[in-house]
């Protein structure tokens, strides 16, 4: 296969790939200078709907309808949208080989593409149960949701399935968004997690047991404290029972899982820094490696809010942080000029003051100067 080179390459295809494009077609793009790499077959889309709109009885979300950039209030980015701007969508294309030293991205088909920058927005997988060898943990109808290909197997089951029982294990947003839309869709719902209370790293235990009474009300039982340590299933292969470490079992038509995420950062291991369980950057989203970047869940980056470096799994950064990586690309590209800043958290002065930075767009004579001094350098203009 011929090789392909770009410009600039967003690696991955979700809500951060799309609205990275948007910024560059915000600065001017030539033709064929940017390229979208997805295993996924469609274009980047609004990723919070599948466990939401999508799944409802009635009036359910189907794309076109949530395509980046409508989560945000902006333009619906249809497939079109990218051609029209010059921007190639190369989709169903997995990429199993990354050499950073070369430039050089390989597919599992054997094409390889090039660029000049690279912008790693992959995201996270889910974690398996499978993968902590739990028995039975491979039966038809134990699903979880991550892409469009998963929503629309669990579509396929509700619809299979009318009126039946299904446990949801997890109690983080997944579990609580899914175990809604499930009772929405007249399924007796039990919800199973280990904790003591529903999004333990978010709530208290008074917000948690707010919204534990809230979802009881509405028919969703709610098994806390416990563990899933295996699945029944019948001769046919589909699940029939969730095992508890308690020695019980709940029955279950449907198994939807939510236990969490990891970063999808195994192509670069050993290429680039990294903390956290991520690849690590600095403010303006830049990896060790020169002229590559990292944006979204695979990024742990420096958060002024708590003096730390961390790592976010969160829509509103995965937008964020793609916009702010390519407005410090084009910024490198423009003499020096600053476009724009990015802030977590501050004051209300200090907010004041990068609004003020972004407005009179100041020349940079040093990038890891101004990385440096950061607000500092903000205050002098």
């Amino acid at each position: 296969m011929a090789e392909k080179h770009f410009k600039y390459v967003i690696l991955g295809g979700g809500v951060a790939a799309g609205y990275a494009a948007r910024e560059f077609a915000k600065h001017g793009l030539n033709p064929g200078e940017l390229a979208i790499i997805s295993k996924e077959a469609v274009a980047p889309y609004e990723r919070p709907a599948l466990s939401k709109g999508y799944l409802f009885p009635q009036g359910a979300a189907r794309l076109p309808g949530f395509h980046v950039c409508v989560g945000s209030g902006g333009e619906r980015l249809l497939p079109e949208w990218y051609s029209e701007n010059g921007i190639e969508l190369i989709l169903s294309t997995e990429i199993v080989k990354a050499d950073l030293a070369s430039k050089t991205l390989t597919s599992a088909a054997g094409a390889t593409f090039t660029y000049d920058i690279l912008i790693i927005a992959t995201g996270s997988t889910v974690i398996n149960l499978s993968d902590f060898g739990t028995p039975g943990a491979n039966a038809n109808n134990i699903f979880y949701l991550r892409e469009i290909d998963d929503a629309d197997k669990l579509v396929a089951a509700i619809e299979a399935k009318k009126n039946g029982k299904v446990v949801i294990v997890g109690g983080g947003y997944i579990g609580l968004e899914l175990s809604a839309v499930m009772k929405m869709n007249n399924f007796d719902v039990t919800m199973v997690y280990p904790e003591p209370w529903c999004m333990p790293r978010l709530f208290t235990s008074d917000i948690a047991a707010f919204y534990e009474g809230y979802y009881a009300n509405k028919g969703v039982k709610i098994d806390k404290g416990t563990l899933v340590v295996g699945f029944d299933s019948d001769a046919n292969g589909d699940v029939t029972s969730v095992k508890l470490k308690d020695g019980r079992a709940l029955e279950a038509d449907i198994v939807v899982v939510g236990v969490g995420g990891r970063p999808l950062t195994k192509l670069f291991k050993a290429q680039v820094e990294e903390e956290k369980g991520g690849i690590k950057t600095d403010g303006f989203f830049q990896t060790s490696v020169p002229g590559v970047y990292a944006v979204g869940d695979v990024a742990t980056f420096p958060m002024k809010l708590y003096n730390d470096v961390r790592r976010v799994e969160h829509v509103d950064h995965a937008r964020k942080s793609a916009e702010q990586a390519v407005k410090a690309i084009k910024a490198s590209e423009e003499d020096g000029k600053l476009l724009g800043a990015f802030l977590e958290g501050g004051s209300p002065d200090e907010t004041k003051t990068i609004a003020k930075l972004a407005r009179l767009q100041p020349q940079v004579t040093d990038l890891e100067q101004l990385a440096k001094e950061g607000l500092s350098f903000a205050s002098k203009i």
